[in-house]
């Protein structure tokens, strides 16, 4: 619905009464980092026409063109420096909710506990802000081209021109930091907010506390007494896939969010590993061999920031180093858990394929590869030769640091070709 509007300030405290100011931030810090501030920034660019002046006004904003920006009930206003030496008076007024409208929304936002839990702690519950959510009829982001009106000293007569546009990117900003902003945007401030919720949360408990009425009474030979079962429903078809986690956000005291995605996505593996076959695929790993699967997991060959940050929590838990995980997991690649026990199992294989591998490798021209145990090595690439009766290939830089590469196979001189190979 179209949230009805309240001329002038709010009945219970004059605007000027709930001022906030925010200093300017003179260092670019970046794009909005919390959900709620992204959801501020995809309503805005919904709203606008014009891709390139939001583009050249996120450009003001990371450069900490935006002075220090006053927030009143329906409206924001800041300075914004831009090519000229004066800067321009940027505004931007959002529209007000009617008392009646905070009434429907606080009394909906108040059945649920954790809301008021999760402001308390400066976060802002997904159910206030979706426009999925049944508490989307009082929206509280800018829905419609009529709730938001940019303003600007500035000769360009765009909606919103860039020194509106980089305000508007500075407040989502502002929104990670404090989602109390966007309840003063519609006309409520922080203490308001609480106060209203606090007593709505109160009467509930009160209402929920009280004595059940009691249950009619059921003779026991009655309630005893044999009934046909009723027939239980068809079985839920099997997903095609496991499912997605959702995007965790970064919130103070919780887990890393990267970390929290990782441990989803695995148990949705498993889960659907074990719905699909009946076995858990990972019942019998030790913790080295679960922490190689789970960092072998991850897509590509290099080490990324975030592939990083993983490494190192998951040797620290288990005494190891990066290297000795990077190592594993190229092994783990060739074949899993087998290829994985062939980087450190020496063995001598008996006679037989061991033996006749390295005759061949002669006949067809490769070089006399000197046998060790389960090894034939020439140069600077070895064969391994696997108790599964593969051959796994390694390869090493000189310093006899031998690293798995290539895949596995049963013919020793198509392996080591492969290996060989430019």
């Amino acid at each position: 619905m179209t949230p009805r509007t309240t001329p002038g300030a709010h009945a219970s405290a004059p605007a000027a009464d709930r001022r906030r100011t925010f200093p300017p931030t003179p260092e670019a810090t970046g794009p909005a980092t919390t959900w709620w501030g992204r959801a501020w920034v995809d309503a805005l660019e919904a709203l606008s026409l014009d891709p390139a002046r939001l583009a050249r006004g996120r450009a003001y904003a990371d450069a900490g063109h935006v002075d220090t920006i006053t927030v009143t009930p329906g409206r924001v206003v800041a300075y914004v420096r831009g090519s000229r030496a004066r800067p321009y008076r940027a505004d931007i007024r959002l529209r007000t909710l009617a008392d009646e409208d905070w009434d429907d929304f606080l009394d909906a936002a108040a059945e649920d506990p954790a809301h008021l839990e999760a402001l308390l702690a400066k976060t802002m519950p997904q159910a206030l802000l979706d426009p999925l959510s049944r508490l989307a009829g009082t929206p509280l982001l800018p829905a419609t081209a009529g709730d938001l009106l940019p303003t600007c000293t500035c000769p360009d007569a765009g909606r919103p021109c860039k020194h509106a546009a980089a305000l508007c990117y500075q407040l989502a900003r502002l929104l990670d930091e404090d989602p109390f902003v966007v309840f003063l945007l519609r006309g409520r401030d922080e203490r308001e907010i609480l106060d209203a919720l606090s007593r709505r949360n109160a009467a509930h408990t009160a209402t929920a506390t009280r004595a059940p009425a009691p249950a009619p009474a059921l003779p026991a030979r009655e309630a005893l007494a044999r009934r046909p079962l009723g027939v239980l429903p068809d079985t839920l078809p099997l997903p095609p896939h496991p499912g997605t986690p959702p995007s965790y956000p970064h919130t103070r005291d919780a887990p890393d969010p990267l970390t929290l995605d990782h441990l989803a996505t695995d148990a949705a593996l498993r889960a659907h590993a074990l719905l699909t076959t009946g076995t858990d695929p990972i019942a019998g790993l030790t913790p080295w061999q679960d922490a190689v699967r789970i960092a072998a997991a991850q897509p590509g060959s290099g080490l990324t920031a975030a592939t990083r940050q993983l490494y190192t929590s998951l040797t620290r838990a288990l005494g190891r180093t990066p290297t000795d995980l990077a190592k594993a997991v190229a092994a783990w690649r060739q074949g899993g858990p087998t290829a994985l026990s062939v980087l450190d199992d020496f063995w001598d294989p008996p006679a037989g394929p061991f033996d006749r591998a390295r005759s061949t490798l002669l006949a067809v021209g490769h070089p006399d590869l000197r046998p060790w145990h389960n090894h034939l090595t020439a140069d600077r690439f070895q064969l391994r030769y696997g108790r599964d009766g593969l051959w796994y290939g390694y390869e090493s830089d000189g310093a006899d640091d031998w690293w798995p590469a290539g895949t596995a196979g049963g013919d020793p001189v198509a392996v080591l070709a492969r290996l060989m190979a430019p």
